[in-house]
């Protein structure tokens, strides 16, 4: 089984055409995900990208995955030391960072910037690698 953590970006990204995720893979996030996952869907309505419709479908969508949220003490911790290191001013993507540290194979996210920040960290496997 491969463990792969996944950003509200890559959600998102999955939602909108209700990929399916091979068996094989377990999905991890911080549990501060369901947070910023609703809001990039509500700020995708307020927008005009989407309905409140669709974004209720691709809500339902991410809650049926079956993804392991965790936030614990260790998890935040090692955030902190990963926001340090990387000279970041806050910690949310550090948190995705130290989860893949502590428990994961691969991060996997769209944005290139955050992909070419970690990479000497962690590994970084592209969408692709879940279906």
């Amino acid at each position: 089984m491969t463990r792969y953590v996944i950003g509200p970006d890559v959600a998102l990204h999955l939602a909108r055409d209700e990929t399916v995720i091979r068996g094989e893979h377990q999905i991890l996030a911080p549990t501060l995900l369901r947070s910023q996952f609703l809001s990039l869907l509500y700020q995708a309505v307020r927008r005009g990208e989407m309905t409140k419709k669709d974004a209720g479908r691709q809500l339902d969508y991410v809650r049926g995955l079956r993804i392991r949220l965790l936030g614990d003490r260790v998890l935040q911790g090692t955030a902190w030391q990963v926001a340090e290191q990387l000279g970041w001013p806050d910690t949310p993507d550090a948190e995705y960072v130290a989860l893949t540290r502590l428990q994961a194979d691969a991060f996997i996210t769209l944005d290139r910037r955050l992909a070419d920040a970690v990479k000497d960290l962690i590994t970084v496997a592209p969408v692709g690698a879940l279906t």
